[in-house]
């Protein structure tokens, strides 16, 4: 894509040094949109933040707005945007495993609009993760990813995840054992959903026939990861289910603990984080070891 092909729309300053631009471009036949937030004088490895759905380029909390210019802040390029469907872009919504097409032509049009840029990080958090993971190794243009509590649901997956953790929980919550001895808790609607995960759980996926879309998500999320080979930070939540399946699978197969392993893989846990880090510390924190890792490779 060609610079000239991007439409450059004025937006307010929100003042200091960071400009923001935002960018209309072509995506798959459809008009998209995206926000591009540049330090003066970036460097030549800029971050591509993309949105795990249903939802829009600011993010949860305005999440993605605030990491782009803390980002900037570092002297890190940081562009986001809507897929195709979603916010102001145009066209139907898609699955999150179908946004190969939206994902090139943002890195088309951020490569384009910041020629001090020679490669990118993908940055995704839940189902973004789970795209970014099973596209980068399709791009020499990718150099890194930030993966934050990664989507890889299955029946069996989640159902093993919330007798482990959520059901574990309870017996520790002083508010459950008030229900139990004042009489609001319904044994016979908690024991038949307690059966019912449990069957569930003990249920052993199909086996994966290839690597392609009839494979299960978690092998196709590996299976990228694997091809692609780069460095990754891994940044998971202490109190979500989806990070907790994540975190379970990753740590009892063995493909996926060489895949995932140190020195290439740098992960970290924030303990009582909500799936999308919703407190201010927990978002700073995210943003901080975002731009540490950046700067250490």
């Amino acid at each position: 894509m060609e610079l000239d092909d991007v439409q450059t729309l004025p937006v307010p300053a929100h003042g200091g040094a960071v400009d923001e631009r935002a960018l209309a471009f072509d995506g798959g036949g459809e008009r998209l949109y995206g926000i591009l937030t540049l330090p003066p004088a970036p460097s030549a490895r800029g971050v591509l933040i993309v949105v795990g759905g249903p939802q829009y380029r600011a993010g949860s909390h305005r999440q993605f707005t605030l990491l782009a210019r803390s980002l900037a802040q570092e002297g890190i390029a940081a562009f986001r945007f809507d897929y195709r469907g979603m916010g102001d872009s145009s066209g139907m919504v898609r699955a999150f495993d179908d946004v190969e097409d939206d994902l090139r032509a943002a890195i088309d049009t951020m490569m384009a609009a910041v020629p001090a840029l020679r490669e990118v990080v993908l940055w995704g958090l839940c189902d973004a993760a789970s795209a970014i993971g099973m596209y980068a190794a399709r791009d020499a243009r990718v150099a890194g990813l930030v993966l934050l509590n990664p989507w890889v649901r299955t029946d069996e997956g989640l159902a093993r995840a919330t007798l482990r953790h959520y059901y574990r929980a309870q017996l520790r919550n002083g508010a459950f054992w008030r229900r139990v001895l004042s009489g609001q808790f319904s044994w016979r609607k908690s024991l038949s959903s307690l059966v019912a995960l449990t069957r569930q759980a003990a249920r052993q996926p199909a086996p994966a026939q290839s690597t392609g879309p009839a494979c299960s998500l978690p092998d196709r999320m590996h299976a990228g990861l694997r091809d692609f080979g780069g460095p990754i930070l891994l940044v998971l939540s202490g109190s979500d289910l989806t990070a907790r399946e994540f975190s379970d699978l990753a740590d009892a197969d063995a493909h996926w603990r060489r895949t995932l392993a140190p020195p290439r893989v740098r992960r970290y846990q924030i303990d009582g984080a909500d799936h999308t880090f919703s407190r201010r510390e927990w978002r700073d924190q995210v943003a901080r070891w975002t731009a540490d890792w950046l700067r250490s490779w």
